[in-house]
C-alpha cells in the first residue's frame, strides 16, 4: 500500500462516508433502506481479505506502526495505544494519546521497519535553514532570483488559500512567473500548472497542502515553508517531512523554514532529515557516488487535447472547459495567461474550448488561418487532419449552442479547404 499514511485512513473512511450520505437520503425518503447493501468494505473486512501487506511511506502512520508491532509480537508503544489495532480494524485502549512521541522516536521503538534511504542517483535529503519571518517575502525574492538565474524552480507553501493567491499575485507584480495551487483549483488545471512549472512557463508555485506526496519535480531546487512553527495539521512532523521531500529530487535541493521559534515538529523533522542526509553522504563517499539530479522526460502541454475538444474533460455547460470557473466579481488574471502562454478557464474570460487549453501545433495553425497569418500546413495530410479536428470541434460547439464559435470554426475550415 503506497503512501500508507494517507491511503489506509481513506480505506477506513469510505464506508463511514457512504453510510452517512445514504442515511440522510433514506431518512428523508429519497432512497430505500436496501441502498445500504451496496457499499464499500469496512476496514475490518478489507484487512481480512489481505493475506500479506507491505506498507510503503516516507512518513508511516500510527496505524501501520501499531499493526506491525502486533503482527511481529512486539509490545505496542504506549503512544500508539490510542490507535485502533489490526490496521484500523480493531479497537483502541485509550480514547486520547498517552504521551507525545515524534515519528523518529516511535520508529526507534519498533523493530522490523525497513528503511530505504539510499537513492540510485545518490541524491541527498535537502539542506534545511530556519530564517525569521521578518522580511520573509523580500528574503524569498532574493532566493528565487538565484534559482531562476540557473533555470531551477521554486515551491512555496503557506497556510491559507487567500495568502497563497496574494503571494502569487505579489510575485507576479514584481516580475516573477508564479501561480497558486490549492484545493479550489480543478484537478485538470492543477496538472496543467505543474506541467507549466516543469517547462519553465512559470518558475514558482505557491500552494498549501497539495505540495506533498507524489509531486516529483526534478527542476525544483528550493522549497520555502511559511509559518513553519505553527502547530497543527499543516505543520506537524509528517506534513513538514513530506513538504521537505519535494526538494530531494535536485542535487541543489534546499528548504527554507520561515519561523520565529523552533516547534517540536520542526525539531523532529529537521533531525530526521539531517540523520538521513548524513547516512546518505557516508554511503556516497564509500561507494564513490556523485549526487545527480534525476532525469525525467519533459511533459507536453496540450496532450489531452482530444478529450478537451470532445467535451469530456471538463464540467458544466462549457463542454470541455477545463479550469475552475471564476467566482462572481472576482478579478481575472487573463494577462498572466497570455503573457506566459498557459491554459485558460479561470485565466480566460471566454468559454471557448480552443481558447481554454494549452495550444498544440494544429490549434496554432488554425488560429493563424483565422488571423490571416500566412503559414500553410506542410502537407496535404496535415491539412486534412486539421480540418477533421476542426469539424469535430465545430459540431461540439453547435451541440452546446455556441453558434458564434461554430461559425468561426466553419470559416476556418473553409479557408483551409480553399487555400489561395
Amino acid at each position: 500500500m503506497d503512501e500508507s499514511h494517507v491511503t489506509l485512513p481513506q480505506v477506513g473512511g469510505m464506508h463511514g462516508g457512504d453510510y452517512s450520505r445514504k442515511l440522510n437520503l433514506i431518512d428523508h425518503g429519497f432512497r430505500l433502506p436496501s441502498a445500504f447493501d451496496n457499499r464499500p468494505l469496512r476496514i475490518d473486512e478489507f484487512q481480512d481479505l489481505i493475506p500479506q501487506m507491505m506498507y510503503v511511506s516516507a512518513t508511516p502512520g500510527e496505524r501501520e506502526l501499531r499493526h506491525l508491532a502486533e503482527i511481529t509480537g512486539q509490545e505496542v508503544p504506549e503512544n500508539l495505544l490510542h490507535v485502533k489495532s489490526g490496521g484500523g480494524a480493531g479497537t483502541a485502549e485509550y480514547d486520547k494519546r498517552k504521551g507525545r512521541a515524534m515519528l523518529g522516536e516511535t520508529l526507534a521503538d519498533i523493530e522490523g521497519v525497513v528503511r530505504m534511504e539510499i537513492r540510485p542517483t545518490g541524491l541527498l535529503d535537502p539542506q534545511i535553514q530556519v530564517r525569521p519571518t521578518t522580511g520573509q517575502i523580500q528574503d524569498l525574492e532574493d532566493e528565487i532570483r538565484a534559482r531562476v538565474a540557473v533555470n531551477e524552480r521554486v515551491l512555496v507553501t503557506v497556510m491559507t488559500i487567500k495568502f497563497a493567491e496574494e503571494v502569487a499575485v505579489y510575485l507576479n507584480r514584481n516580475g516573477f512567473k508564479a501561480h497558486h495551487l490549492h484545493s479550489e483549483i480543478d484537478t485538470l488545471e492543477r496538472t496543467e500548472i505543474i506541467k507549466a512549472l516543469r517547462l519553465g512557463h512559470i518558475d514558482i508555485i505557491v500552494g498549501i497542502n497539495l505540495l506533498r506526496e507524489g509531486l516529483d519535480i526534478p527542476e525544483v531546487s528550493l522549497v520555502a515553508i511559511f509559518d513553519a512553527d505553527k502547530e497543527g495539521f499543516l505543520r506537524n512532523e509528517r506534513s513538514l517531512l513530506q513538504t521537505i521531500g519535494r526538494a530531494s529530487r535536485n542535487e541543489h535541493g534546499q528548504v527554507l523554514l520561515y519561523a520565529d521559534k523552533i516547534s517540536a515538529a520542526m525539531e523532529a523533522a529537521i533531525g530526521q532529515t539531517i540523520e538521513r542526509r548524513v547516512r546518505q553522504d557516508e554511503y556516497n563517499i564509500k561507494h564513490g557516488i556523485i549526487p545527480t539530479t534525476i532525469q525525467k522526460a519533459k511533459p507536453v502541454m496540450g496532450s489531452d487535447v482530444e478529450d478537451l475538444l470532445a467535451g469530456v474533460a471538463g464540467k458544466g455547460k462549457g463542454g470541455g472547459r477545463r479550469l475552475v470557473a471564476k467566482k462572481p466579481g472576482s478579478k481575472g488574471v487573463e494577462g498572466f495567461a497570455k503573457k506566459y502562454g498557459l491554459g485558460a478557464g479561470s485565466w480566460n474570460s471566454t468559454d471557448s474550448v480552443l481558447d481554454n487549453i494549452s495550444q498544440p501545433e494544429w490549434v496554432i495553425a488554425a488560429t493563424d488561418v483565422m488571423t490571416g497569418v500566412d503559414e500553410p500546413t506542410e502537407t496535404i495530410d496535415d491539412r486534412f487532419k486539421l480540418i477533421s479536428r476542426l469539424e469535430k470541434e465545430m459540431k461540439n460547439a453547435a451541440a452546446r449552442l455556441d453558434f458564434e464559435r461554430a461559425a468561426k470554426l466553419r470559416d476556418r475550415i473553409f479557408q483551409l479547404e480553399n487555400p489561395q
